[in-house]
């Protein structure tokens, strides 16, 4: 059935109010048109919602139903609007970044640091996910750029994708508990240790997967967390071989050595994206050009 929205809007108002007249100062309005718009929709409708007395306006059984389907409605645009109107008011002052906790951490504290000199009005609103939840995201306009791992089968052709940084994985352990030596090892002879890795949730977790698949090797580690500070903490207690990337061992106080393999781990990088089809601000602009450079 196709009714005009406006007719909802004032059958919301008088339900509301259960006054026609204040309904009419709501909507700026005269009465008589608040009073054809019900008869309308009324009759559109074919119901009666509305009992009319000389002092008092009740809703029937049917006006009750309807009104508990139109409040929620009329509510989630009002708020919609308001959402709108505060996001382009805020324009050029917010910035929505999307990235894993490692990367803000290891990786993007500098350039917030450097924007933020630069940008002092400007908030920067930071969102934390998996490579995979920041590229989706993305995709529904809820953050203005991320930072990512790549590969990362979520990003997507609407997207344009800036390489940033190029790094390795490692496998780390503690030499007390895990006394390897320098000899390399094949991915074979480390699926015999307990390995410790990011959740099945994440493109790190893919991305070994899918290396020891193509060795004709089904990994099962023995831990799965969903921080690499986390995993660095359990190999340092001698719990695993844990996988990380390399950025991740900045400290030189930390009592763990990389494990040499046999066949070297592929390279990965951490790329910048953001929506090809919406324009970004002359902020926004700036920091991306900073992490590309």
């Amino acid at each position: 059935m196709d009714i005009n929205y406006e007719l909802y809007k004032v059958f919301y108002y008088v339900a509301k109010t259960l006054s026609f007249s204040e309904a009419a100062a709501s909507l700026f309005i005269s009465q008589s048109a608040v009073s054809q718009s019900i008869k309308v929709l009324e009759t559109n409708l074919n119901q009666t919602l509305f009992i009319r007395s000389t002092k008092k306006v009740a809703l029937t059984k049917e006006g009750e139903l309807l009104f508990k389907h139109i409040e929620p409605a009329i509510n989630l645009i009002n708020r919609g609007e308001n959402q709108l109107l505060e996001a382009s008011a805020l324009g050029e002052s917010q910035l929505r970044l999307g990235a894993s906790d490692t990367i803000c951490r290891y990786f993007l504290v500098p350039f917030l640091e450097d924007f933020h000199r630069k940008y002092p009005e400007i908030h920067i609103k930071v969102t934390n996910g998996t490579s995979f939840q920041c590229a989706k995201m993305l995709e529904k306009n809820q953050v203005d750029i991320i930072v990512t791992n790549s590969p990362n089968s979520s990003l997507v052709n609407s997207m344009h994708i800036l390489p940033v940084q190029e790094f390795h994985d490692v496998f780390i352990c503690n030499p007390d508990f895990f006394p390897i030596g320098d000899e390399p090892l094949t991915y074979e002879e480390l699926q015999k240790y307990p390995i410790l890795m990011l959740t099945k949730h994440s493109t790190t977790s893919e991305f070994l997967h899918n290396l020891f698949l193509q060795h004709s090797l089904d990994l099962v580690p023995a831990i799965e967390l969903s921080s690499n500070d986390l995993l660095i903490d359990l190999a340092k207690i001698g719990l695993g071989i844990a996988f990380i990337p390399d950025f991740c061992l900045n400290d030189p106080k930390l009592k763990l050595v990389k494990i040499k393999t046999q066949e070297e781990l592929p390279a990965r990088k951490l790329v910048a994206a953001y929506n090809d089809n919406i324009p970004l601000s002359s902020a926004a602009k700036y920091f991306i050009e900073q992490l590309g450079q």
